[in-house]
């Protein structure tokens, strides 16, 4: 036999094509050696000629790439990433940037492709390498690309013969099924599966098997993903995850298929069941590629372009499937998304992919570019009795094919299989069926004779199961979606992100890099996912990569995440406008009956008095240029304006007078405690000591050490429920803490909370001071207000109903302190208009907020007591500090000053100080 190769070319090519050329015809020339009569030897096995052949491709691709690595400038290819519709938050899109930036590609943006500047320049040499279109630029792609004009370096995602042949044309007819004038029975297939994308496809309610059918009765729909990687010769793979649907677990669910058969089969109808998967989607695809083959054209083509195709299959009581829908493009409608399963299976799946087809495709980049300009060339292949004879385009599919099969992946050898050939090769698709199988039996063995056949990894898989190796996350899922700053990558662990005022809540789940690796928000055992709630501000979540191996889980890595919500948009008000009022929100109605929203405002300020309790009814009053549009007010005028009356604002001087002497007691919760703060800071003018408290404070410097504060927290919500102290216990041991007290109005109770207090607790509260004989204080009841109307994870969360009953329980709670001579702050009708306007905090409820000043006093002042607060702490024995998510210690002596801050809050707490220092004006 002769070994002839045949190049007709103005320059010589690759020496890596070369060589392998020469290998090629090296194994057909052995493999097609006659036997002589006279001479006894032993044939050479194809097995042993398949061997041969790839051992001498792997070690020439060793050779290049040393080669390749020893350049000083070596090539770096382009990709351009048509992102269409999708944000550039998208996961998808960050996930292509981020897995190609990795691989050393240059990557450009762009949304179409008659908007990108890589593409309307010249495809040849310089240009770009990889084309990726997402799903909403497809049609772009498929209208500007000319797919017949590439060059052998440039690779798209998009298989234009194969989106045709699955096009619907009409009905849901596919088109090849026209092309062939197919039958119904003709395929294993429904001849209309070829319908609009992201259809889900539901188990008809006829295909319960019978009670009595032999097992196995399989009845389920089952989405696989099929990467097809050329068509003219057919080569394909099969990702080993599956969205699988059944009668028992109608929504979908992400599985690996190997899995889910032997959960519903025995193992021998598993794997029979497994190989009938891989036998039905084979011979569609050969139906469709034989329908483009027709047409193919004889000039050049995309050699090297790829699809992702989604395959629905319907098990109805068989171990053979029939096709049912054909999606061109990754389909995971069927899973729901609640819980992200919809992105995150599909960026796992296109991730695979990048891993999978990436290596191979950078390596013959970077062998081919050199060449991809010369034009006319072709090699003939050997000729002998075999007659095989491979162009360069045939030769760079055999070397991809080989290429990808060396790679480890999730994405495993579809078509072609060994089972269909046996004989000596006399085509591409003979040798390249011949190279699956030599890697399909290879298992351990390898070409290299320096690598023992046992090697293994130092950590095998058995060995990697249950640590966490890799502590990094793969990738932050949100909803909405933050745009992260800086963009997400799993060494970064610091990010910053932006919600308008509108954006609440936030669901976060992050997915780890190693299923080993468990993810905690917040603390050791917080959840997984979570629904946050983001108050005005600054918000803060921790990402926690715990390590679940040992007994005492390790945290691993922190990432951190911090959202800032902008304020309520506002438009500065310069001359004309018109005062607009609002009782509540109409995104909440709390009071279904009343007008909800701006409503124009004709309310007169002039000849009104001093309003004669703390709970008249009121509305929110702001200036506006429209009362039918909130945008254009001027939201940092807005006041609270009760009915026919002004709460007086008492000024500094006179409330330092009018605290003289007194002791003021606080018991409640944390809404309770920021008018606590709000009326240190306004007495003091600073403050100087603050902590998240859940256990009691006393203040006994405050004012010039002429006012006593003292604060017990109630209830103690994070305690069983029978370690709690009751509110008698708590009230009590609070009064016995701030001794002595007199018996007037200069000992002031403030009770309340956001809403835990009833009409019970008031009855105590007179029981209690009647038995210290101190029936004749200031009790003043802060009402209910509003919060726990988000649907937050881990705490309750109330529906419309509830929150309008809690409208009607404050009524009963304003009355029954009216009835005992309590003073009563209606802090429920005043939250009830901003109910948006929270600050941070999972409850929602919270409308203050302690922040850091930085004022720096000269050295003899921040020693002086004049103005400063001291705090004695106790801790209720039944309580642990330590405990607490959001507990902090008290302040150290750095020379700081805090302050309240929080408009709602400072409303009701300016009416609170003004309850208590009436004003008497004419």
């Amino acid at each position: 036999m002769r070994c002839v190769l045949l190049l007709r070319r103005r320059s010589g090519p690759p020496l890596l094509l070369l060589a392998l050329l020469l290998a090629l015809c090296v194994y057909l020339m052995v493999g097609d050696e006659p036997v002589r009569s006279d001479v006894c030897y032993k044939v050479p096995s194809l097995q042993m000629l398949t061997r041969r052949f790839v051992c001498t491709l792997e070690a020439l691709q060793r050779h290049a790439q040393l080669q390749l690595s020893s350049q000083r400038t070596p090539h770096r290819c382009r990709a351009v990433v048509l992102t269409g519709r999708h944000p550039t938050s998208d996961t998808e899109v960050q996930l292509y940037q981020r897995v190609l930036q990795q691989m050393d590609y240059e990557v450009h943006l762009s949304r179409y492709a008659e908007t990108s500047s890589f593409l309307r320049s010249t495809q040849g040499i310089g240009g770009w390498s990889l084309l990726l279109c997402l799903s909403t630029s497809e049609q772009s792609c498929l209208r500007r690309i000319s797919f017949s004009h590439l060059q052998r370096h440039q690779t798209v995602n998009l298989l234009p013969g194969l989106i045709e042949a699955f096009s619907n044309v009409g009905g849901g007819l596919c088109h090849f099924y026209t092309h062939f004038q197919l039958t119904e029975s003709s395929l294993p297939m429904n001849p209309h599966a070829c319908g609009s994308t992201n259809q889900k496809v539901q188990i008809p309610r006829d295909s319960f098997p019978d009670s009595q059918a032999p097992p196995p009765a399989l009845v389920a729909m089952v989405n696989v993903y099929v990467l097809v990687t050329s068509v003219t010769p057919l080569t394909s793979f099969l990702h080993d995850i599956s969205v699988v649907m059944t009668i028992q677990h109608p929504r979908g669910r992400p599985v690996k298929l190997r899995d889910f058969l032997l959960q519903h089969l025995d193992p021998a109808a598993s794997h029979q069941a497994l190989r009938q998967v891989k036998q039905v989607i084979s011979k569609v695809l050969q139906a469709a590629a034989a329908s483009t083959n027709k047409k193919q054209r004889t000039i050049s083509r995309c050699v090297l372009c790829f699809q992702l195709l989604t395959f629905t299959l319907f098990f109805s009581g068989s171990v053979t499937p029939v096709v049912v829908q054909v999606d061109t493009q990754l389909n995971v409608s069927a899973l729901s998304n609640d819980a992200f399963d919809q992105q995150i299976t599909k960026d796992l799946i296109l991730e695979d992919m990048l891993h999978f087809l990436l290596p191979p495709l950078s390596y013959l980049s970077s062998h081919t570019h050199l060449s991809s300009e010369r034009e006319g060339s072709q090699y003939g292949g050997c000729t002998g009795t075999l007659g095989v004879c491979l162009s360069e385009d045939e030769f760079l599919l055999l070397l991809h094919f080989q290429l990808l099969m060396k790679t480890s992946s999730a994405f495993q050898p579809l078509y072609p299989s060994v089972s269909s050939s046996s004989s000596l090769p006399r085509g591409l698709s003979d040798l390249l069926t011949q190279i699956e199988g030599f890697y399909k039996l290879k298992t351990n063995r390898s070409c290299r004779t320096d690598e023992p056949p046992s090697q293994q990894p130092a950590l095998s898989s058995s060995q990697d199961e249950g640590l966490c190796v890799d502590p990094h996350l793969r990738q932050i899922y949100t909803d909405p979606a933050l745009i992260l700053n800086p963009p997400f990558h799993p060494l970064v662990k610091e990010y910053r992100a932006e919600v308008t005022f509108d954006t609440m809540t936030v669901r976060i789940r992050p997915e780890p890099v190693s299923s080993a690796c468990r993810i905690h928000l917040d603390e050791h055992r917080g959840p997984r996912m979570a629904n946050y709630p983001v108050g005005l501000g600054n918000s803060k979540i921790s990402i926690l990569v715990m390590d679940s191996s040992n007994p005492e889980p390790v945290i691993m890595s922190i990432y951190t995440v911090h959202v800032y919500r902008e304020s309520r948009p506002s438009l500065p008000m310069f001359g004309y406008h018109v005062m607009c009022s609002f009782v509540q929100d109409c995104g909440l109605l709390v009071q279904p009956g009343r007008p909800c929203g701006l409503q124009p405002h004709s309310g007169s300020q002039s000849q009104r008095n001093a309003c004669s309790s703390g709970h008249v009814s009121g509305r929110w009053v702001v200036p506006c240029l429209s009362c039918s549009d909130n945008r254009t007010c001027d939201w940092r005028e807005v006041s609270w304006q009760p009915d026919g009356c002004y709460h007086p604002i008492v000024d500094h001087p006179l409330l330092q007078d009018c605290m003289k002497d007194r002791k003021l007691l606080f018991i409640g919760d944390s809404t309770n405690r920021g008018m606590m703060y709000f009326l240190m800071e306004r007495v003091n003018s600073t403050l100087e000591d603050w902590g998240k408290a859940h256990d009691t404070l006393v203040y006994r410097n405050l004012n010039r050490g002429r006012t006593l504060v003292s604060y017990s927290y109630y209830p103690q919500f994070w305690l069983e429920k029978k370690q709690r102290p009751t509110f008698r216990q708590a009230l009590q041991q609070l009064l016995n803490r701030s001794q002595p007290l007199v018996n007037s109005n200069q000992t002031v109770l403030v009770v309340g909370g956001v809403q835990w207090l009833n009409t019970n607790h008031l009855r105590t509260v007179s029981e209690v001071l009647d038995s210290e004989s101190l029936s004749n204080i200031l009790v003043v009841v802060k009402s209910l207000g509003m919060g726990f109307h988000l649907p937050v994870d881990g705490i309750r969360s109330l529906s419309l109903t509830e929150i309008q009953d809690l409208y009607r329980e404050n009524d009963d709670i304003i009355t029954t302190a009216k009835h005992h001579g309590y003073e009563v702050i209606d802090t429920f009708s005043i939250t009830m208009g901003r109910y948006k306007e929270f600050l941070q905090g999972r409850c929602a409820c919270h409308f203050h907020e302690v922040e850091k000043f930085w004022f720096t006093k000269p050295s003899s002042d921040r020693t002086s007591t004049a103005n400063t607060t001291r705090t004695e702490r106790t801790v209720h024995t039944l309580g642990s500090q330590s405990i607490l998510p959001d507990t902090e210690q008290e302040a150290g002596s750095q020379p700081t000053t805090y302050r309240v801050r929080g408009p709602v809050n400072q409303v009701y707490s300016e009416i609170l100080l003004s309850r208590l220092c009436p004003i008497t004006r004419n």
